[in-house]
């Protein structure tokens, strides 16, 4: 049978379009955080670049369209800092429809070599900002639920396969990955009245400047060798499933961790 090609037929409409949305993303500048960004923007969004270096963030926006970012400097574990940018984006775009938790450092160690430094500082911006720029967007939020909007909110929460495996030299980073996936549920559980969305996406070995050592000579084959598909991801590859859960094409999806890591983790 053949399709119908009436010139009145009308076209299936973008799922994962995110016209007139606007998404804040933590740790813009680079990585992961900067691919979703790109991503936000291609797919109809306004985004809120994040980040402590300022430079990068500057080039990220500069490639965007014109007035569809905006440009926050500082650290996400600063709360005064982080309502400042709640605050801005409000009174630049009108509302908050998305946030990213992208931003992450490492300070290895072996466990019993570990500074209190080293271990507050991954926590710190882990999975303390995570929480403190949830809370705070999710202010805006709740409030047009309220006012009747459906959909009124997607957040996600970047972890990593080190929060549900271990890892060696980097008790504070799984420790941190592992609290992001309570965190993400409670955040579900809370909000889910409010249509207020909360997901993690869990990360295998992506290629990104926190992952060069790793990916590099010492340690490459050994890493490869416990990942089925055999390769790291790309950035842009990270940033899909995320784009993905920001959209209405997960609409009923809440409280779940995405894990894309080339089959290095498996869990039914």
């Amino acid at each position: 049978m053949a399709l119908n090609s009436s010139a009145t037929a009308q076209p299936i409409a973008n799922p994962m379009s995110l016209a007139g949305r606007t998404i804040i993303v933590t740790g813009a500048a680079q990585g992961i955080g900067n691919a979703v960004a790109e991503g936000i923007v291609q797919l109809g969004g306004n985004v809120v670049l994040v980040d402590l270096n300022a430079v990068g963030l500057k080039a990220a926006s500069d490639a965007m369209p014109e007035g569809r970012s905006s440009v926050e400097v500082g650290g996400v574990s600063d709360a005064n800092f982080i309502n400042q940018v709640v605050e801005n984006a409000i009174a630049k775009f009108g509302a908050i429809h998305g946030l990213v938790n992208s931003a992450g450092i490492i300070r290895p160690a072996v466990i019993h070599k570990m500074t209190i430094e080293q271990w507050n500082q991954v926590i710190d911006v882990h999975l303390t900002g995570s929480f403190l720029f949830a809370q705070a967007v999710s202010a805006d939020m709740i409030a047009r639920a309220k006012g009747g909007e459906a959909n009124a909110g997607s957040i996600v929460n970047v972890s990593s396969d080190a929060g549900v495996q271990g890892t060696i030299g980097q008790i504070n980073y799984a420790t941190a990955k592992a609290g992001i996936l309570g965190a993400t549920m409670s955040m579900a559980r809370e909000w889910a009245q409010f249509g207020v969305r909360a997901n993690s996406v869990s990360f295998g070995m992506v290629e990104t400047p926190m992952t060069e050592t790793i990916r590099g000579d010492k340690f490459r084959d050994m890493y490869l060798a416990k990942i089925p598909m055999k390769r790291w991801a790309s950035t842009e590859e990270a940033a899909t499933p995320i784009c993905f859960l920001l959209s209405n094409a997960a609409s009923y999806i809440t409280g779940q961790r995405i894990s894309v890591n080339g089959g290095n983790h498996m869990s039914p």
